[in-house]
């Protein structure tokens, strides 16, 4: 679970330096609009990664829930489910 969120992280942002320094390496040389928008790209992948890597899957405990054992025991009563009765 960690490690599936940790490695998409780790993707995006290998992506976005491949976009940056691709762009100003050997791409301007062709076009300096194509650099400039491989860099817009780049510029708005971080955020998205770090959106991605913090995003809670569904096997995962949020951080303020406990673990399965540590549970408190179940307080309702077993049997009747109605309201208690006086007398």
């Amino acid at each position: 679970m960690y490690a599936r969120r940790r490695r998409r992280y780790f993707t995006l942002m290998a992506i976005c330096l491949v976009l940056f320094v691709s762009a100003w390496a050997f791409v301007r040389l062709w076009s300096v609009p194509a650099a400039i928008a491989l860099c817009a790209v780049a510029m708005v992948l971080p955020p998205l990664a770090a959106i991605v890597g913090n995003r809670r899957e569904p096997d995962d405990r949020w951080w303020d829930e406990p673990p399965e054992d540590d549970l408190p025991p179940d307080d309702r009563w077993t049997g009747d489910d109605g309201p208690p009765r006086d007398g």
